[in-house]
C-alpha cells in the first residue's frame, strides 16, 4: 500500500499554518498536522505507477475524499485524483519531489 505522510510545512509569507486538524473526524480530531498520515490505503494497480483505492484527508477542511495517484516515470512527479464518490466530479493536485 501507499501512504502519505506530512513531514514539513511551508507557509506563504505572512501566513500563520494551522497546528492542529480541529475540524478532523476521529481519529484524526486534535492531531498534529505535521507528522499526520493524510494519505491511506492505496493499493497498487496492476504494477503499474498507478494506485487506487486510498483515502486522502484534507487536514485544513477536516474532508475525507476517495483518493487516486499517478507517479511519473522518475517517480519526482505525483498527480492525486481527489473526489467525494463521482472520480469526474473530483479535482487533480501535482506535488514534485524535491530532493
Amino acid at each position: 500500500t501507499f501512504t502519505g505522510k506530512i513531514i514539513k510545512i511551508t507557509p506563504r509569507p505572512g501566513y500563520t499554518p494551522q497546528r492542529t486538524c480541529n475540524k478532523c473526524p476521529a481519529p484524526y480530531t486534535n492531531q498534529p498536522i505535521l507528522g499526520m498520515e493524510i494519505i491511506r490505503g492505496l493499493k497498487q494497480v496492476d504494477n503499474s505507477k498507478n494506485y487506487a483505492k486510498g483515502r486522502i484527508i484534507d487536514p485544513l477542511s477536516g474532508k475525507i475524499y476517495d483518493a487516486k495517484i499517478r507517479l511519473n516515470g522518475t517517480g519526482k512527479r505525483l498527480t492525486i485524483r481527489a473526489s467525494i464518490g463521482v472520480s469526474v466530479l473530483g479535482r487533480n493536485q501535482t506535488w514534485i519531489r524535491i530532493d
